[in-house]
């Protein structure tokens, strides 16, 4: 029996607990939200949707946060968007207090759990939840990674017309304007890239990649979830079912890229331990140092967050 939570039922939580449904992963999922009927009339609606897909899951919703208690993985993508008149101090304030009664709630109803952080900032968030709980830094990772490299990816494909699933590709460092796609790695079909775009096409699709849920934001009016949802999903199943995959991830660096007591974006393997392996990667010299200022930034971010800790 596995049971997964979700705190924070908007629409990125309600696409992790039904693409978990859809994935089968759990026995049951549980939203929790402070906003009150959110979490139960989501969690009551998705799990009338489960005998027309066919799939065996039991999902509820609820504002009391006890209803987590056994999980064994949290998802967190409970957190608040910026106001007008809020600057990035305020909003790093907010959510770190935020994040340390979700934290909280974790430690006392499901104290064997792992953590998956999503709400931004990402990593200061992910760091955070790790110094409230008090868990083994295995236990408590982020997702941004999956994200970025699902983008990558995607633009990878748009442009040199070639499926997306022949598309390997891994997108590193920071959640935010610092991230770096590696272009080196980028394959299709196990050919280089290069071989499909040029490097003109390239440094378009790193920038587009980079800025890829600012257009989401633009076009919308507010943040996409589909895809944060699903790449939530695919990290919390690769934990579930032991899959030992290699993704990037947000993880705990203790030496590893030459950083320490930081958490940045890096490629892991997830299993059921949670994160069993941080890869150190050879990149070029390029890639190299936009990883070290990439890390740098999310460090300054990390030390700025620690007055409120």
């Amino acid at each position: 029996m596995s049971k997964v939570a979700v705190i924070g039922a908007g629409k990125v939580g309600e696409i992790v607990a039904f693409g978990l449904a859809l994935k089968e992963v759990a026995n049951e999922i549980v939203l929790n939200d402070i906003i009150e009927g959110v979490a139960k009339g989501k969690g009551l609606d998705m799990y009338e949707a489960t005998p027309v897909l066919g799939v065996d899951t039991r999902l509820e919703g609820s504002t009391d946060p006890a209803i987590i208690e056994g999980a064994d993985i949290v998802v967190v993508p409970a957190g608040s968007p910026r106001k007008p008149g809020m600057d990035r101090m305020d909003l790093l304030k907010v959510n770190i207090k935020i994040c340390r009664s979700v934290t909280e709630n974790i430690k006392k109803y499901a104290p064997d759990s792992m953590i998956l952080y999503i709400a931004n900032p990402v990593d200061v968030l992910t760091y955070s939840a790790w110094k409230i709980s008090g868990f083994s830094n295995n236990r408590v990772f982020g997702m941004a990674g999956v994200l970025d490299t699902a983008r990558f990816r995607t633009f990878i494909s748009m442009e040199a017309n070639v499926s997306v699933k022949d598309v390997t590709a891994m997108v590193l460092g920071g959640h935010g304007d610092s991230m770096v796609p590696l272009v080196s790695k980028a394959t299709v079909g196990g050919v280089p890239v290069q071989h499909f775009l040029t490097d003109e096409q390239l440094d378009k699709i790193v920038e587009r990649t980079r800025k890829g849920g600012g257009e989401i934001v633009n076009i919308l009016g507010y943040s996409g979830y589909y895809a944060p949802g699903i790449a939530a999903a695919e990290m919390v199943e690769a934990v579930l079912r032991d899959q030992k995959r290699v993704l990037p991830a947000v993880a705990y660096l203790d030496g590893q890229y030459g950083f320490n007591d930081i958490y940045a974006g890096v490629p892991v393997v997830l299993g059921k331990n949670g994160v069993e392996k941080v890869l150190e990667i050879d990149l070029d010299e390029k890639e190299a140092n936009a990883l070290k200022e990439s890390f740098t930034h999310v460090k300054k971010g990390i030390e700025e967050a620690k007055q409120f800790l």
